[in-house]
């Protein structure tokens, strides 16, 4: 199971809601132990989906701030999109598209994209992990974090982005039988997506060059944020383990090589302790066994899966999370359900707000 924006933003709420958390993006057959796992998070939740002047500066006007985080910040020039336009679509189907007037993007994470490329007076609804402020007044065209494929096209769409893990498959289908174009995106997994979801999504609205502006401005800011990075004074990186939790319904997972913040960890100048640990599938439940083995100078938390278990003193009470070296120290990291696994045009302020929280000891990771 990947955690995505959606899926954080899909719990009781997350991004989008109280407790945000949507079904991870990647899906893979694992056997019962996990699909059950997987079922219970999903339950649980529903991870990713918030503008500002454009303007193109290579650094955030201000990285980590928990102010702009809820926020998109478009490009300046008004997009004029060249249609029509055909694309292919994740799930094999070609997608012709000769209208971006009435917009229906079905993941939060695909919202932001649209909102910042300029779209955002198209944008006609939203799926609830869109929480930036700028879509929080769309209708909502979700039911218990499924969509509704009769709310979508009561709205009168003239194209309807989702990706592979947007469902249930019979609404896909009958949003597609309908005859509104809909085109299915490729999830976000690492950091290198970040570029390949730009372009995709502003190629079937018509705009490329957009996207490559889009694109380099992200990848400039990312790189500036990774620049400010300081250096090891022990020659070791810190280790952290991302914690996926919901208090409210009994979820503590321990994220491994797929839980999709690996990469974020690594862009940090950190080490992602659960998958260094030999966690190779997406999320384990949180044991003292796997947690001593992980050994986590700090623990990066969804803000809301934070207050979920009762803030820090909560957090500790987690069988071995206190024996662990973060736990110690009280050492954690939080980011907004509905922005950190986004892997889109905000993630520049993620890594920023990761960064600036785990340096804040004098810069030494440790």
């Amino acid at each position: 199971m990947h955690i995505s924006q959606a899926f954080a933003t899909r719990s009781p709420q997350g991004s989008d809601g109280p407790d945000a958390g949507r079904t991870p993006p990647r899906r893979t057959a694992r056997g019962r132990a996990t699909a059950a796992l997987t079922a219970a998070v999903a339950l649980a939740l529903v991870l990713t989906g918030c503008g500002g002047g454009g303007g193109s500066d290579s650094a955030p006007k201000s990285a980590g701030s928990k102010a702009d985080v809820d926020r998109v910040e478009p490009l300046a020039a008004a997009p004029a999109p060249k249609l029509p336009v055909t694309v292919s679509s994740a799930d094999g189907t070609e997608v012709t598209i000769d209208s971006t007037d009435r917009i229906v993007p079905l993941t939060g994470s695909l919202s932001e994209i649209v909102f910042t490329l300029g779209f955002g007076k198209q944008v006609v609804a939203r799926d609830i992990t869109a929480t930036f402020e700028q879509a929080e007044k769309l209708p909502v065209v979700t039911r218990a974090h499924d969509v509704s494929a009769e709310s979508v096209l009561s709205l009168k769409p003239t194209i309807v982005l989702a990706d592979t893990t947007t469902g249930p498959a019979e609404a896909i289908d009958q949003i597609r039988d309908a005859g509104i174009p809909l085109l299915v995106v490729e999830p976000a997994k690492e950091l290198a997506d970040v570029g390949r979801r730009i372009d995709t999504v502003a190629e079937a609205l018509g705009v490329p060059s957009a996207g490559t502006e889009l694109k380099e401005r992200t990848e400039a800011r990312i790189a500036a944020v990774q620049k400010s990075i300081p250096d090891h004074e022990d020659g070791e990186k810190p280790r952290v383990a991302f914690l996926y939790l919901r208090g409210s319904a009994s979820v503590y997972l321990l994220g491994g090589a797929e839980s999709g913040a690996g990469s974020l960890l690594e862009a940090a100048g950190a080490v992602d302790a659960g998958k260094e640990s030999g966690l190779d599938k997406d999320f384990t439940a949180i044991t003292s066994e796997a947690l001593a083995k992980a050994a986590p100078d700090a623990i990066l938390l969804m803000t809301k899966g934070f207050e979920s278990v009762g803030g820090m003193d909560g957090l500790v009470k987690i069988p071995g999370i206190a024996e662990t070296p973060a736990g110690m120290d009280r050492r954690i990291v939080t980011v907004d359900d509905g922005v950190l696994l986004n892997y889109g045009p905000r993630t520049d302020r993620v890594l920023a707000e990761i960064v600036e929280q785990l340096y804040a000891k004098g810069g030494t990771g440790r």
